[in-house]
């Protein structure tokens, strides 16, 4: 299996920019999505063969000042960005030390209030390793109906999705939420980690190719927020706004929060968690 993620990442977002977002004639007969090769080194002001090696991982250390034109050229967010100079780390053995000491289970009683103030909104938090730390009443409601924490806890969340039944039903954009499980477990340390390397290989024994293929194609960068449809089989169909929020980095953890995306999911779920009507009310989608 390729360990190429820098070359990944800028292959996908080379398809992702369309010519006439950097002032490029579309033209007739485009072989391929996006930006050319030839475009972008041109635009980067590197070589072709030069940015040939690095989408086919035979360079993997560019300088500073070629990432910062790649980044330029492809339109990348300051998240983005932050992700390319991560991933020219990780080639170069960079380490914080945090897979060396494996994902961290610890909550802080801080964010454990947190918590607390969130009910009843469905809240988590989740480690690099996507186990299911700590999370509020409203989140096992959501949740515990379609069996995630049958396995024992810490839940998994990219154990459940690939493997168990109950997600197929849960998610009616199954596909969805499968690539941004796998993008999750891409960020970061990712093979380097050996209990995130450990659960990838795992994976790739039980769920197959719906879990190999997102592996080889999907750069990991997840969406921090969006749409999540959820078919609970108590609520009904729900339409939740979620957002994941980053704690510190001596965390290592993750705060996910869901809330209603409109009126009829703000209804389904104060009567899922057994809250007055109005309890969660539904923001602007």
């Amino acid at each position: 299996m390729s360990d190429n993620e820098l070359g990944l990442f800028l292959r996908t977002r080379r398809e992702a920019v369309s010519p006439a977002e950097v002032g490029l004639p579309e033209g007739q007969r485009r072989r391929t999505p996006g930006l050319r090769r030839a475009e972008v080194a041109m635009l980067a002001g590197v070589s072709v063969e030069y940015l040939i090696r690095l989408e086919q991982g035979r360079d993997r250390h560019p300088s500073p000042p070629v990432l910062s034109a790649l980044a330029d050229t492809l339109r990348l967010s300051p998240r983005e960005r932050v992700h390319l100079h991560q991933l020219t780390k990780g080639m170069s053995g960079f380490s914080c030390g945090a897979a060396e000491n494996g994902p961290n289970r610890t909550v802080r009683p801080t964010i454990r209030a947190i918590l607390d103030q969130l009910e009843p909104a469905p809240a988590a938090i989740t480690n690099r390793f996507t186990e299911v730390l700590a999370c509020t009443e409203g989140y096992r409601k959501l949740m515990a109906p379609s069996g995630l924490f049958e396995q024992g806890e810490p839940a998994n969340v990219a154990r459940f999705v690939f493997t168990h039944p109950g997600a197929r039903e849960l998610y009616p954009d199954w596909d969805s939420a499968a690539d941004k499980l796998v993008a999750s477990l891409k960020q970061g340390p990712f093979r380097a980690d050996p209990m995130v390397a450990a659960l990838v290989d795992e994976l790739t024994v039980t769920a197959g190719s719906a879990f190999t293929d997102r592996l080889a194609s999907l750069p990991g960068l997840p969406p921090s927020g969006g749409i999540n449809r959820i078919s609970h089989p108590e609520a009904g169909t729900l339409r939740l706004a979620y957002e994941s929020l980053d704690l510190s980095i001596d965390d290592d953890q993750s705060l996910y929060v869901l809330l209603p995306a409109d009126e009829a999911s703000a209804t389904a779920l104060d009567r899922l968690v057994g809250r007055h009507p109005g309890g969660l009310r539904a923001v602007a989608s």
